[in-house]
């Protein structure tokens, strides 16, 4: 009997572990928002730069371009980017492995930050309404 008990046991624990892990897979993989489309804005103090992204799922793939002082900062005047959408933010870094960053989506604007020679904030508006997604 008390073999039975804790086989019971062990198999309640087992189904609630698995459960709460199913949870937080979802929760990793689901994709609120949407970043197809022209954005512009800052870097830090500059305000040159500018990002063309096309998603698919949690998938993104796009270019980017800056100019000055921006594009001795991460490296490069322009080029690729790839990056991924969990929920509302929106993780990227360029093809050839200068900068990363980080940025929070909200409707037509994300904010976060870019690492590339040391951390800037990034701040960027969708510029192009005919390249959103429809709401």
């Amino acid at each position: 009997m008390r073999i039975a008990a804790v086989c019971a046991l062990f198999a309640m624990a087992l189904t609630a572990t698995a459960g709460c892990a199913q949870k937080d897979w979802i929760d990793r993989t689901l994709v609120t928002e949407n970043v197809t489309g022209a954005w512009a804005g800052s870097m830090g103090a500059m305000d040159d730069l500018r990002f063309d992204l096309k998603q698919e799922g949690a998938r993104v793939a796009g270019s980017f371009r800056t100019g000055g002082r921006s594009a001795s900062l991460i490296g490069a005047s322009s080029g690729a980017l790839e990056g991924s959408v969990a929920g509302d933010v929106f993780t990227f870094k360029d093809a050839r492995g200068m900068f990363q960053g980080e940025a929070t989506v909200s409707s037509e604007e994300m904010k976060g930050q870019i690492n590339a020679s040391r951390p800037f904030s990034l701040n960027l508006r969708r510029v192009d309404a005919s390249s959103a997604p429809p709401r």
